[in-house]
């Protein structure tokens, strides 16, 4: 599937790389920011035929063991600040607190839990994930932060402009061993949130529809308590979304969701097959209708799957997906320290990239793969806020083809990451779309008929 083109990252030095998000703080270049750990985080643009590394030094911060990464607008100024999760321990209080950057308008940035006001919320815990959430639809998001055997955060700017920790008047300051964090509506019409966790329940918390959530982990049968989760991720089910995520060692899930609410398991032995899994992402790589599905692991080799929706639309009963093990071509790396990865159409070509984050166990550089000979067409799907900034948490599906196929706006997904917030939709040999429908998080929907395809088309929040 995967040919290496990692020399298109101009300079890629070996490090303990861990995260990795596609932010768009400021125009509509993406940044793809990757966690440094043990040196200088990393902001990858795409310039004259290369990833550049434009980090400025706020944003570099080296002295800063940063772990997981997110973006999302959480002013409202239709800019994404950027969220950097520090650990310099396994568990416990750590000495280096979490960063929220944001951009001065004279084009610096500077660190909103340094200012005196927010020195008390800071996180001083050990995490993991961090996902953007618009819980009650307004256009501005908070940041959920999975922490690992401490209460759970979720920062949102108060009406004063000063950050606030709703996690626990929501009760979601619960503690456990938190990995990932996936945040998109999965249980209801609004912005849900999944947590994988490590010598514990999963936590799947439902939107009640006014911003407040309720565990139903245990009602969904979601809760895989006797695994240890790490990435997690949604995929296409025939116009609804299915779960996928990695256990440590265990057997990995691929969750559909039955006729009555309940998830069933339809993992194939060689998905479930236990592995030293680190990230699990979905996307269509080769453009040709279908999600892939790559598990990367930790010194040994990656993992990749076609998932193909083979029933759906029967409300009767659960949608079936085949499950296709394919060669990842060069994405084995069998030695590599994988840690996490983020996709994106970095060169705008219409084939996505996949960034892997390597070096937990030594030193390596950063991998840049492409599908070999992917199929011609695509359409790429941009929902905004009413602010312009990327509607992360927004759903998407498209109608072609005589089906119909979701995809969410990624808020936080894999382990530690967060992917490109465009809905991407391999076409195949295909070059008309009958119908694409976005649906915000407040519920808000725009229909558009006939969209151009080998396109990416800008979809404004509806006004009136």
């Amino acid at each position: 599937m995967f040919e290496d083109v990692s020399e298109l990252i101009a300079h890629n030095p070996p490090g303990l790389h861990y995260g990795a998000a596609v932010a768009v703080p400021d125009g509509p270049r993406p940044w793809v920011v990757v966690a440094g750990f043990a040196g200088p985080n990393r902001a990858l643009v795409w310039s004259r035929g290369q990833l550049v590394d434009t980090a400025p030094p706020e944003l570099a911060d080296p002295e800063c063991p940063a772990l997981g990464v997110a973006a999302a607008d959480l002013d409202g100024d239709g800019r994404e600040e950027i969220y950097v999760l520090n650990s310099d321990t396994f568990a416990g209080p750590t000495a280096h607190a979490d960063r929220l950057f944001q951009r001065r308008p004279d084009g610096t940035w500077h660190d909103l839990f340094e200012r005196p006001e927010n020195r008390a919320v800071r996180n001083l815990a050990a995490g993991r994930s961090v996902c953007a959430i618009d819980r009650r639809g307004v256009g501005r998001y908070g940041f959920f932060v999975a922490n690992y055997h401490r209460p759970m955060r979720l920062y949102e700017l108060a009406p004063g402009g000063a950050l606030a920790d709703l996690a626990p008047p929501l009760d979601l300051a619960r503690a456990a061993g938190g990995r990932g964090a996936l945040a998109l509506p999965l249980f209801s019409a609004h912005p849900d949130i999944f947590c994988t966790n490590e010598r514990g329940a999963n936590f799947a918390y439902r939107n009640r529809g006014d911003g407040t959530f309720q565990d139903v982990a245990h009602e969904l049968r979601l809760r895989d308590e006797a695994e240890h989760g790490r990435g997690a991720t949604a995929l296409d089910a025939g116009g609804e979304f299915a779960l996928a995520w990695g256990n440590w060692d265990g057997p990995h899930r691929l969750m559909v969701r039955g006729p009555r609410g309940a998830w069933a398991d339809r993992a194939t032995p060689g998905f479930a097959f236990p592995s030293a899994v680190r990230t699990v992402i979905a996307a269509d790589f080769d453009n040709d209708g279908h999600d892939e599905l790559f598990l990367n692991h930790l010194d040994e080799p990656n993992r990749l799957f076609r998932a193909r929706v083979a029933r759906a639309g029967d409300p009767a009963r659960a949608p079936d997906l085949e499950l296709t093990m394919l060669d990842p071509g060069a994405a084995r790396d069998p030695d590599g320290y994988g840690t996490g990865a983020a996709v994106g159409d970095f060169d705008n070509d219409g084939v996505l990239e996949l960034l892997v984050t390597r070096g937990e166990k030594g030193p390596q550089p950063l991998a840049l793969y492409k599908a070999r000979a992917a199929h011609p067409n695509w359409l790429r799907v941009r929902p905004l806020t009413r602010f312009g900034a990327p509607a992360r948490g927004a759903v998407v599906r498209a109608e072609y083809g005589g089906r119909v196929r979701a995809k969410g706006v990624c808020a936080g997904s894999g382990y530690l990451c967060q992917m490109e917030p465009v809905a991407h939709f391999g076409l195949g040999e295909l070059r008309a779309v009958d119908r694409v429908a976005v649906v915000w998080p407040d519920g808000a929907s725009v229909v558009l008929l006939n969209p151009p395809a080998n396109a990416t088309v800008a979809v404004p929040y509806p006004r009136g």
